[in-house]
């Protein structure tokens, strides 16, 4: 009876109550039911949704999944209509955020947003100008100046870059696993064996701390193939575009200063040919950091590509693609490019061409980093990927040990000397100076992967993780030496660091690692050792050493502040009442 003396109008604010208690009266007021009262009191059905707490299935607001790509914003007529993030390459949306390339269009601000305050004195002056008391007037050219012509515009990024620039860390990694997989042969590598269209440079870029680990073989053996193929044409008078390969050592500031160029050179020239790229047709070490070898490197570029060339950029994830774009960039004049850099494996998922950075219609192009799975990187954690991070100049850390001894870098790979020809042998290890190492007998090996993997040498971090990377495995080596002031063998594990072995003779060693993890057997990189050895058990870099110590400097000086202070104090004494519970 009370409901027929309300209008609609009135009763809409009574409906979300009334929803809850439906069901206790004969008065239905379900959007779907056939009473005349609910028709009258909700002509849409929709209306029980929109005035009330309550919200439809998912299945009626669900949005038709959005066809992502990874080839970005290569064909220029299907970049035009989609929108892609100038730092990662992806298709950006703002109608789902929990979709890739999500991001949140900023909104318009005036030319006096942020303008930097003008700190200058005030001339001294009337307040009247003399020009004025004259009746000259002079009007200003430019009656809108920039209010502060230092600040450059910024484009628009997705989130997901958004936070890898400010934060170092991707807010939901979960989301890029919607990302198809990146096909390299059917994006990039079908333009670079083809016959015809304009010239094709492939920049191949390596890290120079894990050469081998960060090597792109199967790239360098089909752009090879392809050279003698389409070589082979061009000499029969055939169509035949044969693609200029450039092979970018980067990150070679992480290198000792003592190591010279031309043996590197030497040294890298050998380790390519051995991965497949026999038809180099330059070579160049470069540190995007320092600015070492960027003009050489441009100058190579501008001219290998000419007015019309294709230029790719290609290497494993986390190899220093887009950080050496960004350089080239600045060298080369042209517009300022606006890639993510992060240290975080995989920071680019399109492929991004770089405006205004090449002369003539050339065009530079960025691409997915290259997913190694030999590579022990891509089984760690974000925390443990930090650590194995490679981010300062790489010292040695050696060990003059017997045979029957051990060396263990962190809990991800192990060395064995098992047998030798002399007393001794000098192992030094080359990897990050955050990575915990250990030297020990090997007997006693086997329990150090229960009682401290994952506790005294991370990563992993945890013991659950160690079962997560998995199976322990051996691979035996056989090397010899002919001097001991110097290595003359590097056992290098992929995405971590290497053993360098020094000794006058013939040894036999056991190295453990991870199942599908590669080993590299290879002439040493970086001769030299350390002046001063390493003792046995646990030991950590004089970086991580020096950063505990002043850590725990800190907690003590708090620790006294507080104990100083007789607030303090009296704060952490417990209440008689707390005290008094139990």
């Amino acid at each position: 009876m009370i409901v027929r003396k309300f209008s609609a109008s009135k009763l809409k604010h009574l409906l979300p109550l009334s929803v809850f208690t439906h069901s206790s009266t004969n008065l239905s007021l379900s959007p779907f039911s056939s009473n005349p009262i609910s028709k009258t009191l909700n002509p849409n059905p929709h209306f029980l949704f929109s005035h009330s707490k309550l919200r439809p299935f998912s299945s009626s607001q669900s949005k038709p999944s959005l066809p992502f790509t990874r080839d970005g914003n290569f064909d220029e007529t299907l970049s035009q209509s989609l929108f892609i993030c100038p730092g990662c390459g992806v298709q950006m949306q703002d109608s789902d955020p929990v979709q890739p390339g999500y991001f949140i269009k900023p909104s318009e601000k005036d030319l006096n947003y942020r303008s930097r305050i003008d700190r200058r004195p005030i001339a001294d002056e009337p307040e009247i100008s003399d020009s004025l008391k004259k009746g000259l007037l002079v009007e200003d050219e430019n009656p809108n100046p920039n209010p502060n012509p230092n600040l450059v515009e910024k484009p628009v990024v997705c989130a997901r870059c958004h936070s890898l620039r400010h934060y170092g860390k991707v807010k939901d990694p979960t989301v890029e696993n919607l990302l198809p997989e990146f096909d390299f042969e059917h994006t990039v590598g079908r333009r670079l064996v083809s016959t015809s269209g304009t010239r094709s440079v492939v920049l191949m870029v390596v890290d120079a701390s894990d050469f081998d680990g960060s090597f792109p073989k199967r790239v360098a053996k089909m752009v090879s193939a392809t050279i003698d193929e389409n070589y082979t044409a061009w000499k029969m008078g055939k169509s035949g575009n044969v693609p200029r390969v450039v092979l970018v050592v980067t990150k070679i500031d992480l290198l000792p200063s003592s190591l010279s160029p031309t043996r590197f050179e030497h040294w890298v020239r050998q380790r390519a040919r051995e991965g497949g790229a026999n038809k180099l047709t330059s070579v160049h070490l470069v540190s995007s950091v320092r600015d070492w070898g960027l003009k050489n490197l441009v100058d190579d570029i501008v001219q290998l590509a000419g007015q019309r060339g294709n230029v790719w950029a290609i290497g494993a994830q986390n190899a220093g693609k887009s950080t050496l774009i960004n350089s080239i960039g600045k060298h080369a004049g042209g517009k300022l490019t606006h890639l993510t850099e992060a240290p975080v494996p995989g920071t680019t998922l399109g492929i991004v061409r770089v405006e205004g950075v090449l002369t003539g219609a050339a065009k530079l192009f960025d691409t997915p980093g290259l997913l190694n799975p030999h590579q022990i990187t891509t089984r760690l954690t974000g925390e443990e990927q930090k650590l194995v991070h490679v981010s300062k100049e790489l010292k040695p850390r050696t060990y003059r040990i017997k045979a029957g001894h051990s060396v263990h870098i962190a809990g991800l790979a192990r060395l064995d000397v098992e047998e030798l020809s002399v007393d001794t042998v000098y192992i030094t290890v080359w990897a990050s100076p955050y990575l915990p190492l250990h030297m020990g007998k090997t007997e006693n090996a086997c329990t150090m992967v229960e009682d401290h993997f994952g506790c005294q040498l991370q990563p992993p971090i945890g013991e659950r993780r160690v079962k997560e990377l998995g199976k322990w495995e051996r691979k035996e080596f056989r090397v010899s030496g002919t001097s001991w002031d110097s290595s003359s063998v590097d056992v290098a594990v992929a995405g971590l660091g290497w053993f360098a072995v020094g000794l006058k003779g013939e040894a036999v060693l056991g190295f453990w690692t991870y199942d599908g993890v590669d080993l590299i057997l290879r002439n040493s990189l970086l001769p030299h050792r350390s002046q001063n050895f390493e003792v046995a058990g646990f030991t950590v870099s004089k970086i991580v050493s020096k950063a505990d110590q002043a850590s725990n400097k800190s907690g003590q000086s708090q620790k006294r502040r507080k104990s100083s202070d007789p607030k303090a104090a009296a704060h952490s004494l417990p209440s008689p009442l707390t005290a008094n519970a139990g």
